[in-house]
C-alpha cells in the first residue's frame, strides 16, 4: 500500500524519522511540484470515473475552445 501523507514543515523531520524506526515502511520524500501533480492526476481520474458513471457530464472541446 502507498500513501500520499500531508505534514506540516517543522513535524516533518521528527515524522520521518520516526518512519525510518519501521523495517517494513520505505520513505520516499516528494517535491511539493510533484505533489501538486499527484494531486491533479488523483482529480483528474476521480472526474473520469464520474462521467463514464453518468454522474458528471464533459465539457465538449468546442466550448472549452470558445472560452478562449
Amino acid at each position: 500500500m502507498q500513501l500520499l501523507l500531508n505534514i506540516k514543515d517543522d513535524k516533518a523531520r521528527f515524522f520521518m524519522e520516526l518512519l525510518k524506526n519501521f523495517s517494513y515502511v520505505k520513505v520516499k520524500p516528494i517535491t511539493p511540484h510533484k505533489a501538486q501533480v499527484l494531486e491533479e492526476l488523483k482529480e483528474a481520474v476521480e472526474n473520469l470515473n464520474l462521467v463514464k458513471q453518468g454522474k458528471y457530464k464533459p465539457k465538449l472541446a468546442k466550448d472549452l475552445i470558445d472560452e478562449l
